[in-house]
């Protein structure tokens, strides 16, 4: 019995840790039922759908699979030619027979580093066209969602999933999938010549093979909560430099630089938490794969030492020298995968983390969609009527009630009411941005809903208060990149809204730099270049959001010129606070609180006496006191 005692000891002390394993398992698990933790999406279902990606890519994961089991060779066939030259200098031999196994040794290594170079190759190739496909999918993705979908979802979280997640995924097909498939032939070629070799020794070793399962699992459980926690971290640090970096220029305004600076650390300090964890449960896995591997390590020497020295058969199996340099060998590769699937599986749950943000967010469901039976519209006159239509943003908080209007082809239409009251909504609801709950919208007699979105709003132009510049160059901002208009048309369309003005005055021209959001123009210059931008496409009906505000008076005077010219192209919907700039419009609808209160044009309302009257009154007698 005395013989065993170093057994029971190694025996004893992996029992010891086991069993502290297992109480931090179920600690946590339990410690996981009392929290509402967020329900995760289980591997099964990610691994399906990434495999719809990877499914066209299948002759390149063939090749690369074929390829690899030729670079394998190594790590199965080298342990047995060093095993021979072992057993090879214990007697006299032909040197010759000494160079040709080392020239089969060296030709098996030649062999399987060729082959992981064209592996690599294929494999990073088919990551690339991966990570667009799936880039390509999200961004569409996002690009299909409303915009209330859009407004719920930080910037900064749809930044991360177009970026950042994406990558992990692609290292996923190009390194970890591979490496863990390598990893895992390895472990069974290797097994197999063990058994082959001498299979006392190898159930010696796989003895320990129970506990490194049971380490794998455990560490499953947790790698998986600390990747979600880094994962959410650097989400929510994203979407906050995202905000305030895009918002610095009020944070300096207002002197808050301390405040925000703080709340940054605060959440460095939750990212350095969560990195933390991770490397904690990484560093506890990988020492204890290697402490298995030691502890094989010492069996194989004091059982195969003792059997070889004293001549003494292990299960009917002598043991040679060769035969324990070569398990020696075999186990440090049996071992090595199984310590390197640690490294891989802690990249693998990243990848998995990142995976299911990104479905995440294909699984939104567009909440504004193609009727299966909408139709075409190659063009539209520019007829609009809303028939009693009821919309509210939030169930319950009507912002329109029953609002019922008919708008004329080629007609100038103003909106005039309070803030609040839906002026902005009903042109957005006539894009379809929004879907009503109640009632219709008509454009041409055909109902909005039945209407491509893609086919309506192509025919739309708008001109909001807020422009939003792209970077880039001032031809590009006007084209948005479509491939085909000449320089002429554009001039034209320049010269028509009086945007040469400044753009003649600029070294470069059209090739003027534009920088982030055009922080390089002025409001007025912006504006003018959002007409632009809109005639040059051509819409049938021309939507005006608040787009003479904010502005100078010499920049208003050409905007007011430009707006005459506009009206003679379509139908046009404008909502503007300075009655003046809607005197000449040919019908005004008046609104508050959600409800039309009076229609009819300039005079009309005038001698009415009404709401539009004291409105009107009011900013009058304000202009007059100004001028004072």
């Amino acid at each position: 019995m005395r013989e065993f005692f170093p057994l029971l000891i190694v025996g004893a002390i992996i029992g010891a840790f086991t069993l502290i394993f297992l109480a931090a398992y179920f600690w946590e698990r339990r410690r996981r039922d009392r929290e509402d933790s967020e329900r995760t999406m289980p591997d099964s279902e990610i691994i399906r759908r990434l495999l719809r990606y990877a499914g066209p890519y299948r002759k390149s994961f063939a090749a690369a699979l074929v390829i690899m089991v030729f670079s394998i060779a190594y790590d199965i066939l080298s342990p047995l030619l060093v095993g021979a030259i072992e057993e090879m200098v214990k007697d006299e031999f032909p040197l010759s027979r000494l160079f040709s196994t080392v020239a089969v040794y060296a030709g098996i290594l030649l062999i399987s580093m060729v082959c992981t170079y064209l592996q690599a190759i294929i494999l990073q190739k088919t990551g690339q066209k991966i990570l667009s496909a799936m880039r390509r999918d999200v961004f569409t993705h996002i690009e299909s969602l409303s915009h209330e979908q859009l407004n719920n979802i930080p910037v900064g979280k749809l930044v991360t999933r177009v970026s950042n997640d994406p990558n992990a995924i692609s290292f996923m097909f190009t390194n970890i999938l591979v490496t863990l498939v390598k990893n895992v032939m390895v472990i069974f070629g290797v097994l197999g010549a063990m058994l082959v070799l001498n299979y006392a020794l190898t159930l010696m070793v796989l003895c320990f093979v129970p506990f490194v399962v049971l380490f794998t699992v455990i560490f499953r459980k947790f790698s998986r909560k600390v990747h979600r926690r880094v994962n959410n971290a650097t989400t929510d640090i994203n979407t906050y430099l995202s905000e305030n970096l895009s918002g610095i220029g009020i944070t300096q305004i207002f002197n808050r630089e301390e405040r925000k600076m703080r709340d940054f650390l605060v959440k460095s300090r939750e990212l350095k938490k969560a990195k933390q964890a991770r490397m904690l449960v990484f560093g506890i896995f990988r020492p204890m794969v290697y402490m298995l591997y030691i502890s094989s390590i010492l069996c194989l020497f004091y059982l195969g030492g003792r059997g070889y020295i004293g001549g003494r058969p292990i299960l009917g199996q002598m043991i040679s020298s060769g035969v324990i340099v070569s398990f020696y060998l075999y186990v440090n590769k049996f071992f090595n995968p199984i310590q390197n699937l640690a490294e891989q599986f802690d990249a693998l749950q990243r990848s998995f983390t990142s995976a299911e943000k990104i479905f995440r967010v294909l699984d939104i469901v567009p909440e504004i969609t193609d009727a299966p039976d909408a139709i075409e519209l190659q063009e539209i006159r520019g007829e609009i009527e809303f028939r009693n239509v009821w919309f509210s943003y939030v169930p319950g908080e009507w912002v329109l009630k029953g609002v019922s209007f008919h708008i004329n082809p080629g007609e100038t239409v103003a909106f005039v009411g309070a803030t609040g009251s839906g002026k902005t909504t009903i042109l957005s609801l006539i894009c379809r941005n929004y879907d009503i709950q109640k009632g219709e919208i008509l454009i041409d007699g055909v109902d909005v809903r039945k209407i491509k979105l893609s086919s309506l709003r192509r025919h739309f132009g708008q001109m909001l208060q807020d422009v939003f510049l792209f970077s880039g160059d001032i031809r590009s901002n006007i084209v948005l990149r479509e491939e085909g208009i000449p320089d002429e048309e554009v001039y034209k369309v320049c010269r028509y809204v009086n945007a040469d003005s400044f753009i003649g005055k600029l070294e470069n021209g059209l090739d003027e730099i534009v920088r982030e959001r055009g922080n390089n123009f002025s409001a007025g210059q912006r504006q003018l270049l959002s007409f632009a931008r809109t005639i040059l496409h051509k819409p049938s009906v021309i939507i005006l959001d608040e787009a003479t505000s904010n502005i100078d008076t010499e920049t208003e005077l050409l905007i007011q010129d430009s707006l005459e010219k506009i009206k003679n192209i379509g139908t046009m919907l404008v909502v503007a606070h300075r009655l003046s700039t809607i005197q000449h419009a040919d019908h005004i609808i008046v609104l508050s609180e959600g409800a039309i209160l009076e229609q009819g044009n300039h005079q009309e309302l005038l001698r009415r006496g009404g709401q539009y009257y004291h409105l009107y009154t009011l900013q009058y007698h304000k202009q007059a006191l100004l001028k004072e």
